[in-house]
Formats: C-alpha cells, structure tokens, sequence
C-alpha cells in the first residue's frame, strides 16, 4: 500500500524538528508550520504529537527492516547471512541514531514507548533469523537442538549490543573488518558448525 505523499512530508519534518529540538520541545504547531501543510492537514493524518513520534520511530525501524530482507533474500550461504544479518543490524541502528540528533535520547529515555513500535519490528527480525538458522540446519552447516531457543539467543544478544555499539564501547580501537573474523568465530562455536569444536581445540 502506497503512503500518500502528504503524509511522508509530515513525518519527514517531524523527524528533523525532533531530531533538532527533541520530543519535548517540539509542538504540533512546530511540525505544521514547517511543512507548510497548516494544521486542519496534520490533524488530518495524526491526533497527536505521541502519534507523529511513534510513526517516525516505525519508519526508521521500515529502514532496518528493508535492510534486513535485502540481506535475507541474497544467495550467500546461511553463515554469511547470519553475519551480514547482525552487522547489518547494528550499523543501521546506529546510523539511525546518529542521524536523529536530540531524537537519539528519546530511543534510550523512552524506551517503553520505543518498546512498543519495535513489537512488530522485531517479530519480522526473529522470523528472518529463523528462516536462515533453518536453511543452515536443512543443509547440515549448523547443529541446532532448537532453533526457536537459538533465535532467542542471537536476538537478544545483538538487542543487547545495539546501545554500547552506538556509543563506540565494543572493542574499543578496533577496526569493525578486525573484528569479522572474530564474531565469526563465536557464531560457527554458537551454531555449532562442523570444524568449529576442532578450531576451539586449537585455540585453547
């Protein structure tokens, strides 16, 4: 379904107003004005300042979800996307976050509202990851007793990660390609990838 063209303008002010003045200092009458829409138009698409700022935390999440399915969809094998995937992840978000100025606090304040628009997001992340652990699995490169548990584990460890990542507190001084090799081989131990537990042994 197409979003009309109106209401794309509004969220793109309201973004930017957000990102310069914050949630709080921002008025409805703030975003009408500099969309040039009027009032009777913004009231038109949204009934309420809350309303507007939930809309723009989804389409930013829309961003990372589009990101996600290119990933998904690439004809790479599931241990590259597993990799791709949670990579993809954490630059998006911070790429989010620090193009939305003052709006950055809001992601980490108001994490209950946050929480709320992320639902559907993360339902899609968790349903991309299952899809790929279940490719590895039919094809015998990973050994999974469950993979439901496993998605569990990985969601919710790079969720984990996404605030230090932002604010630079992983592996501090380390060039991002520096650190593939070593993430990689955490997820082949996690996944339990054949050759992985003779690796272990020779690291050990």
């Amino acid at each position: 379904m197409s979003i009309p063209k109106t209401r794309l303008r509004l969220l793109e002010v309201a973004r930017e107003l957000f990102a310069h003045k914050g949630l709080e200092q921002t008025t409805m009458n703030d975003i009408a004005t500099a969309s040039g829409k009027g009032r009777r138009t913004l009231y038109t698409y949204f009934r309420s300042k809350e309303e507007i700022y939930y809309a723009v935390i989804e389409s930013e999440l829309e961003r990372l979800s589009v990101k996600l399915d290119e990933v998904a969809a690439m004809h790479v094998a599931p241990e590259q996307k597993i990799m791709m995937l949670i990579y993809t992840h954490l630059n998006m978000i911070k790429e989010t976050v620090g193009r939305n100025g003052s709006l950055r606090a809001e992601f980490f304040r108001n994490i209950w509202m946050v929480e709320r628009v992320r639902k559907a997001f993360d339902d899609e992340e968790r349903a991309l990851l299952k899809r790929v652990l279940d490719e590895g699995v039919a094809r015998q490169d990973f050994r999974i007793e469950n993979v439901e548990l496993m998605v569990d584990i990985i969601h919710g460890t790079v969720r984990g990660l996404e605030v230090p990542y932002v604010y630079d507190r992983i592996g501090r001084g380390i060039a991002e390609e520096d650190t593939y090799p070593m993430v990689l081989g955490i997820i082949r131990r996690t996944l339990d990838m054949p050759g992985s537990r003779e690796e272990t042994r020779k690291t050990t």
